[in-house]
């Protein structure tokens, strides 16, 4: 069809179909692709692999691609193909992943657009009706872009410090034999009301990524393919090894020959060249597997060391063992890519989502062409958050490390209008508080055993029970989806009131399915002497939920002997204690850590913070509070109490 529209103009069309994506630059040979209105979407509870080999059986006659899965597989996936430990906390949880079926596209060659269904009987008057849509768009001048923009972007989670101490710890286990490698990451946060259509239409232009992709509340400018299938060809280019290319001519040449030069980096990219190598073998015929010579290639703001790895799929093969075999990316976990992702679990402080995952399509006709989810923006509930990240070698260098993450967020960040806030590379150096591995003693908790409250009952009447369970109501909606029982509060009444004159525990707990169990028990007195607090660092904390799974907690507990568990982040940073939420007191004043994403928001301290004057939000270091005049603690059931520091044996 001829049109006068440029591809940006082409995707601002989109803003108002249902599901929407654009895929633009080296996607399917130099396509682009765009779409909306599928005829199906993947329900969260299907095999997403499984997923990508239902195709239907076409006769593609001159179709270059017809339709497909277009999606993005969040790196959480990997779960499901090795046994991993449960994630650090998600500040914004999202699916695991999100594919839809399309059985019509639109494709630009750089010259002339068209259209491409795949075509039935029972489809043909609804495709002929999306046909004579796209005809009309693409005469016609679309809807101005919209100029919102996010706010500056910002280290979430323990921040600079954290990643500093992530990247330390990382090269003692490599020292000590645990593993050769793993990529670590941060993730940057900030506010956006605006719609991703609009944000990738800005990018486009600006970063001209090698993978340029809109999909389902995700805006990612990647440089890196993660796999291409073309009948049973199969090649996979993994990236490893960066510098900035930036200044003038000179300078960026000087970058581009210092990469080639540079042994940590040679060594980082052969590492993760072999591990993709031995991924590929999985599934492909013996003697097929092929490396080609490592390149350095140009991206926004960067050079890359960039290798191909190719091979021929067993007949038995297909995309979805093809997934299994190699999913996550080897380029962004590490090696031993199992033990790289235990460490990533252990020593970041937030989930990966869709970052570090792969976006792309599956097509029937074209074969499946995935990127590698790097360089990626995810929005939800109003906010908007980018990771970026490096391998991690024997002889990383934390704040080189750090540098290099942010150097990766610059470009893309500045593509869709944003900035980083200003001081995100600073941070108070790499060592640890002086405390152990809360994770040297078991795991984090699994978010699949649900999440539950605990409200105190004196004389038959629950304490503040409508702010618990709007609490709980939150959790179930935020991390699964789900609605509380409606009844739950009815009978959370009805069991208060059958208790006796005591002081009495009522306990909530909720399912997934926000199905709920309310059962009543003896509630201890509260402490008449101050309680023992013994430190233990946990990257990220336990987040803002209150899990059901408490295993982490009570290990930690038998290991404190007695004391409470007192939770810290690798930068330093006081944050809860096993059952209640801590305060200091300096001068008269009532100071507990902010509800930043890592501690549970307790009812009982929103109260204090919401009646006393005195009382604020600030972050505190460990030293701080152990020159605290008073330290206290508070809970739903034992309310204010006093604490003090003890240290480990």
């Amino acid at each position: 069809m001829p049109s006068p529209l440029t591809v940006e103009q082409a995707v601002l069309w989109l803003r108002d179909d249902a599901r929407p994506f654009a895929l633009s630059g080296d996607w399917l040979g130099g396509a682009t692709v765009l779409g909306s209105e599928p005829i199906m979407t993947a329900d969260a509870g299907r095999d997403p692999f499984a997923v990508l080999d239902d195709q239907p059986v076409v006769n593609g006659g001159e179709a270059r691609v017809g339709g497909g899965w277009v999606g993005w597989l969040g790196y959480r996936l990997g779960a499901t193909v090795e046994r991993l430990p449960p994630p650090p906390p998600a500040p914004v949880p999202r699916p695991a992943f999100s594919l839809s079926f399309y059985d019509h596209v639109i494709l630009f060659d750089g010259e002339r657009w068209w259209f491409e269904g795949l075509w039935s009987d029972e489809r043909n008057g609804a495709l002929r009706e999306r046909l004579a849509v796209w005809e009309s768009r693409l005469q016609t001048e679309p809807l101005p872009m919209q100029a919102a923009a996010p706010t500056p972007f910002a280290l979430t989670g323990n921040g600079a410090a954290g990643h500093l101490a992530a990247v330390a710890d990382c090269r003692q286990r490599i020292a000590a034999g645990e593993l050769f490698q793993a990529n670590l990451c941060v993730r940057l946060e900030a506010r956006f009301d605006g719609d991703p259509v609009d944000l990738f239409t800005r990018a486009l232009p600006r970063a001209r990524p090698r993978f340029g992709a809109l999909v389902d509340g995700a805006v990612s400018l990647s440089p890196e393919r993660f796999l291409r299938r073309v009948g049973r060809a199969v090649w996979t280019e993994p990236i490893k090894g960066t510098r900035p290319r930036t200044g003038e001519a000179r300078e960026r040449g000087a970058a581009r020959d210092a990469l080639l030069a540079s042994s940590k980096d040679a060594a980082e990219h052969v590492m993760i060249v072999d591990l993709m190598r031995n991924d590929l073998g999985r599934v492909c015929a013996y003697g097929t597997i092929e490396v080609e010579p490592s390149r350095v290639e140009a991206h926004a703001g960067v050079w890359h060391l960039v290798s191909t790895v190719s091979g021929h799929l067993r007949e038995d093969a297909g995309d979805g063992a093809l997934l299994r075999a190699t999913f996550p990316p080897g380029s962004v976990t590490g090696a031993p890519k199992v033990q790289a992702m235990k460490v990533i679990s252990a020593l970041e402080a937030t989930s990966r989502e869709l970052y570090t995952g792969a976006i792309g399509i599956a097509s029937p006709i074209a074969g499946l062409d995935l990127s590698v989810s790097i360089r990626t923006f995810e929005m939800a509930g109003g906010r908007i958050w980018f990771g970026a990240g490096g391998g991690i070698v024997a002889d990383s260098e934390p704040e080189s490390e750090l540098e290099e993450a942010l150097a990766k967020a610059a470009g893309p960040i500045a593509a869709i209008g944003g900035r980083l806030a200003p001081g995100q590379r600073r941070g108070r150096g790499v060592s640890s508080p002086a405390a152990e591995r809360a994770l040297a003693h078991g795991s984090r908790p699994d978010p699949a055993c649900g999440v539950f409250e605990t409200v105190l009952v004196e004389g038959g009447r629950p304490d503040r029970l409508e702010q618990h369970l709007a609490r709980l109501s939150d959790s179930l909606i935020r991390l699964y989806g789900s609605r509380l029982d409606p009844g739950t509060e009815a009978r959370a009444l009805e069991v208060a009131a059958s208790a006796g004159p005591d002081r009495w525990r009522l306990r909530i707990v909720a399912d997934r399915d926000g199905s709920v169990a309310v059962t009543i028990s003896s509630a201890a007195p509260r402490p008449g002497v101050a309680t023992g607090l013994m430190p233990f660092v946990l990257p990220g904390g336990l987040g803002e939920h209150k899990w059901r799974d408490r295993r982490l907690l009570e290990a930690l507990g038998a290991r404190a002997g007695g004391a409470v568990p007192l939770l810290i982040d690798t930068d330093g940073l006081v944050l809860e204690a096993a059952y209640a939420n801590i305060w200091l007191v300096e001068g008269g004043r009532l100071i507990t850590p902010p509800a930043d994403g890592r501690i549970l928001p307790g009812v009982t301290r929103a109260d204090l913070l919401a009646d006393d004057s005195r009382a604020s939000e600030q972050a505190i270091e460990l030293d701080r509070l152990e020159r605290a005049d008073e330290i206290f603690l508070t809970s739903s059931i034992a309310l204010r109490h006093p604490g003090r520091l003890t240290r480990t044996t």
